[in-house]
């Protein structure tokens, strides 16, 4: 013998006449929808009904009850946090009171004299729940998926700057031990040798174990700046003063670090690159010829603007020709708990402003380090 099918809806239907229960039921089945309806007559048995271990695709509730109104029922359900349609089916209630209950939440009202739109109201209420509920999923995929791929971003970011640490002590270690074993023994030649040829050669030689020396050391710091050992303050006094030189740019750098803990390295990092980037992106871009940088942590809140007189940017434009910088710097600044804001236009110059809540970056730095 086949077991009984499971019916296409079940629901839940808060009356205490009888009468109007077999009415709705009625009307449900000349519309062909197939449905078993659960009569309920009081507030504990509606309870009972919700958090039984059937299923219960929507409520259907007259608002008079013995007692109580039909909107305490929903007012408890919703305090449950059980998302289901909630259509009122009662007699004539007024205009104000429908309208409070739509406020609230109800998914719609249908007269009892008019039974005849109950079905269809139910239709249309299922399909909209079911449409939000789809909506609901997709947007918490994609915020799991945000935050996969800002954990990514963040473990990707965390072994680059650990990889870059490393490269630079092995340059320092390596090539550059061996660059100035080579520059001690050119040195001594050079007082030893009275040849005027071979000292031209060993002069020349000096001079490119100079230059050597000097790119590995260009390349140390870039890959990880010994100076932020100093503070982000002395790093990035450093990093301003000699753009400034190197490009002929005039750049300051105002505001303060008030805070007496030391910053964590993470943020460091973080706020070096940031400027490190935007002042390479005004060198590429700005066409400008003054950068102001504004630095302060009032308010528990590590702030850096990077402002420039340049000629700006429209906004389709920062979607070409600056939009992978710009998408770094802002991952980079989410890596630790922050943002970017961009703030531009055409003939008005360009400000980035770097913004980090210094509480969260700490907790993150802790989780890392826990790691």
């Amino acid at each position: 013998m086949d077991a009984p099918s499971d019916p296409a809806l079940r629901l839940v239907h808060l009356e205490d006449n009888p009468v109007d229960h077999g009415l709705v039921v009625r009307a449900l089945r000349r519309a062909e929808l197939e449905a078993e309806v659960q009569l309920v007559d009081t507030l504990e048995g509606f309870r009972e009904a919700l958090t039984g271990p059937a299923r219960v695709d929507a409520v259907l509730a007259d608002y008079h009850l013995a007692g109580f109104s039909g909107l305490e029922a929903w007012t408890w359900m919703r305090a449950q946090g059980l998302d289901l349609p909630f259509i009122l089916v009662s007699g004539a209630i007024g205009e104000a009171t429908v309208a409070d209950a739509m406020v609230r939440g109800v998914s719609d009202y249908v007269d009892k004299q008019h039974l005849g739109r109950l079905p269809h109201v139910l239709q249309r209420a299922l399909e909209l729940h079911a449409t939000r509920r789809r909506e609901a999923e997709a947007a918490r995929a994609l915020a799991q998926s945000r935050q996969s791929l800002l954990e990514l971003t963040e473990h990707l970011q965390t072994s680059i700057d650990r990889e870059r640490a490393d490269i630079a002590r092995e340059i320092h270690d390596d090539i550059g031990g061996a660059l100035a074993a080579v520059k001690l023994d050119l040195a001594w030649l050079q007082r030893r040798l009275a040849d005027a040829e071979a000292l031209a050669h060993v002069a020349s030689a000096l001079t490119m174990t100079e230059q050597a020396l000097g790119a590995s050391q260009r390349i140390m710091r870039n890959l990880r700046p010994a100076v932020l050992d100093q503070g982000l303050m002395a790093a990035l006094q450093w990093l301003t003063r000699t753009f400034a030189e190197r490009t002929g740019l005039e750049v300051t750098l105002h505001g303060a670090l008030r805070t007496a803990t030391a910053l964590p390295a993470r943020v460091e990092m973080a706020a070096y690159r940031t400027v490190q980037e935007a002042l390479t992106n005004v060198l590429k871009h700005a066409q400008a010829r003054r950068v102001r940088v504004e630095v302060s942590d009032l308010e528990d809140h590590l702030t850096i603007e990077v402002a420039d007189d340049g000629r700006g940017a429209a906004p389709e434009e920062l979607r070409k020709e600056r939009s992978f910088g710009l998408l770094g710097l802002r991952e980079r600044a989410q890596s630790v708990g922050g943002w970017l804001d961009v703030v531009t236009a055409p003939g008005q110059g360009m400000t980035l402003i770097l913004s980090i809540p210094l509480s969260e970056a700490a907790r993150q730095q802790t989780a890392v380090e826990e790691d």
